[in-house]
């Protein structure tokens, strides 16, 4: 991995994206989005996470954080292991999920590929920490997060995207805890 991607400053400000493997798009159901949101809140309010920016991609979760407590990448090993075992339960006890078993064996197959991993890998490993350094970095990053859901098509303006912090920059309540910058 390039040293470009790697969290040099432990209370630095950093913008990550991380993606489920083979880029799968898991975040199609509420229930999936509930348990990301959920388990931000949850780091926000017990594990030191400052959030500036998030949004929830079919494929991939984006996000401008700090850690306040511990190493930021301690925090995102931990955040993304904890996620990873609730969203395969989730995935696997969902008798609605038409794709129940072509996500699970991708997982599994992730997983063997692995050999940091027993059984099954939901997330790619990589996160691509940029440490944000200057107000005009960070607010391009966050723009950058916002207009994802609008580049993609989803939604025509960002703030419309129930699963971003958009919302939260709109006025409008939003459902991750979020500093506003």
């Amino acid at each position: 991995m390039s040293r470009n991607y790697k969290f040099k400053n432990a209370e630095g400000l950093y913008f990550v994206s991380f993606a489920t493997v083979f880029w799968g798009d898991v975040f199609v159901r509420l229930e999936y989005f509930n348990c990301i949101v959920k388990n931000l809140n949850f780091c926000t309010t017990n594990k030191g996470m400052e959030i500036y920016a998030w949004c929830i991609m079919p494929s991939h979760v984006h996000l401008v954080f700090k850690s306040t407590i511990q190493k930021p990448e301690d925090l995102l090993r931990d955040f993304k292991s904890f996620t990873a075992k609730q969203l395969i339960n989730l995935i696997k006890d969902n008798n609605q999920e038409s794709r129940h078993e072509w996500l699970l064996n991708s997982f599994k197959k992730a997983g063997q590929a692995n050999s940091n991993n027993t059984e099954h890998q939901f997330w790619q490993q990589h996160n691509q920490p940029v440490d944000l350094w200057s107000a005009e970095v960070i607010q391009q990053k966050i723009d950058y997060i916002h207009n994802n859901p609008v580049i993609s098509g989803i939604v025509e303006h960002d703030y419309e995207y129930l699963h971003s912090s958009a919302r939260d920059y709109a006025g409008l309540n939003g459902l991750v805890n979020v500093i506003i910058t």
